[in-house]
Order: structure tokens, then C-alpha cells, then sequence
């Protein structure tokens, strides 16, 4: 049996990350018997993130190894019916979202300070209060050093948000018309952009990238399209 290792709850999300939100979503595709456990400090995964597989007591880190792994295990279900240029496309675009968007929602919840307090209880209420803002702290500027390192933390916030809104006009472009990416069900690509746009659509409260995206009501039912196909939510139920 496969054990897939999550975040806990928070922010109104029962899978706070896109990425074990992404994995979840396709071994349940698969129909790959597999258990959920939550594991609120990343620092005890192999590669201090998550999700990571649980295989024969083997840890698999990383969603886009996870993916190439079932991909092999399930004799090329993962990409079956997909082109060269669909897998391109496909590629491309969840770089978009993993690698770009992705960063500027995690500084909508962590560097905001406004939106930070959700923050602190969502991820750190379970630390002692005496300690707490000591910890929350030392998180908070670890991720403010690795945004700045990535590029977009030496931006504007009004430059910030027109990255935003050009990555979020792209992904709504692409999937604009369409049921699914690229035919009548959803594919590991589809899991990647929805899983990703649910963290940004669904956390509570909203933040300035859940605004930004609010407008883009194609993207947003896509969203749920692909989560009610294959019935994983990045929301928390009720």
C-alpha cells in the first residue's frame, strides 16, 4: 500500500498544498491504492517538503518525481493519449504555475502582513505561544530570503501583481473553451493548473492573488471541473 504524506488543514483548505493536492489527484485518477497521512513539519520529510510516497518503506520526495514514478509503474498511464505537443504544452505550462505563480502565492499568505496571522495559527498554532512568534518568525524570513533569491522578491508589489495577472491571463487563455486540457477527462497537467488555482480560489480568507484571479470565471470553473471529475478538493468539505 502507498502512503502519501500532506499538510494538515489550514487556511480553510483540507489539502493546503497544490503539489500534495496535485499527487492526490492522480493516484486517485490511477485508482492506486493509497492511504493519506499528515505531517505538519516539513522538516522531518526527506527533503524538508512535501508531499512525499510512501513505497515498501522507501520514501519517494518531490510531486513531480512521484508522477514519472507512477507514470512507470502503471505502464505510461500518467501521459497515455497525449502527443509530443500536448506533453510540451502540458510541461510548460504547469512550469508556469509550479515555478512561477506558485512563488507569488506563498508571498500573498506569508508577506503580507495583513493576510500573515492566518499564517501563524494555520501553520503554527500548535507551538507553544510562548515560542511561537520566535518560530513563525524564523519561517517567515526564510521564505522571504528564498523569494527574494527566486527574482520576484526584488519587485514592487505593483510589479508583483503584473506578473500575477499575466500568468493567471495565461493559464485562463490556454484553458479557455476547453472542457480539459487536452480531450473530454483531465490528465496530470489538468491536476497541476487546478490544484494549484484551488489554493489560490479557495483559501479563506481570500488574499491579493485570490482578487487578482477572482475575474477569470473560465479558469475558476475549470478549477472545479477538474476536482468534481475526479472528486479530490483542495477545500475543506461544508
Amino acid at each position: 500500500m502507498l502512503e502519501l504524506v500532506t499538510f494538515p488543514a489550514a487556511f480553510g483548505m483540507r489539502n493546503v498544498s497544490p503539489f500534495c493536492l496535485k499527487a492526490e489527484m492522480l493516484l486517485t485518477s490511477l485508482d492506486e491504492p493509497f492511504t493519506l497521512r499528515e505531517e505538519a513539519d516539513p522538516r522531518k520529510a526527506p527533503k524538508g517538503k512535501l508531499p512525499y510516497l510512501i513505497i515498501d518503506d522507501e520514501c519517494l520526495a518531490d510531486s513531480e518525481l512521484i508522477v514519472e514514478y507512477l507514470d512507470m509503474t502503471t505502464q505510461g498511464r500518467v501521459y497515455a493519449g497525449l502527443s509530443a505537443r500536448d506533453k510540451g504544452i502540458g510541461v510548460a505550462l504547469t512550469r508556469l504555475a509550479e515555478d512561477h505563480l506558485y512563488w507569488m502565492m506563498v508571498a500573498s499568505r506569508w508577506l503580507d502582513d495583513g493576510w500573515w496571522p492566518n499564517v501563524v495559527e494555520g501553520f503554527f498554532g500548535a507551538v507553544p505561544k510562548l515560542i511561537r512568534p520566535v518560530i513563525a518568525s524564523g519561517a517567515r524570513k526564510q521564505v522571504r530570503r528564498t523569494y527574494h533569491l527566486h527574482g520576484l522578491g526584488r519587485h514592487t508589489a505593483e510589479e508583483q501583481a503584473g506578473f500575477a495577472k499575466r500568468d493567471l491571463e495565461a493559464l485562463n487563455g490556454a484553458v479557455d473553451g476547453k472542457t480539459f486540457l487536452f480531450g473530454d477527462t483531465p490528465n496530470v497537467f489538468d491536476f497541476a493548473i487546478s490544484a494549484m488555482m484551488a489554493g489560490i480560489y479557495d483559501n479563506q480568507p481570500g488574499t491579493w492573488l485570490t482578487e487578482l484571479a477572482q475575474p477569470h470565471e473560465g479558469l475558476h470553473a475549470y478549477t472545479r471541473r477538474v476536482q468534481d471529475h475526479v472528486g479530490v478538493y483542495g477545500r475543506s468539505p461544508g
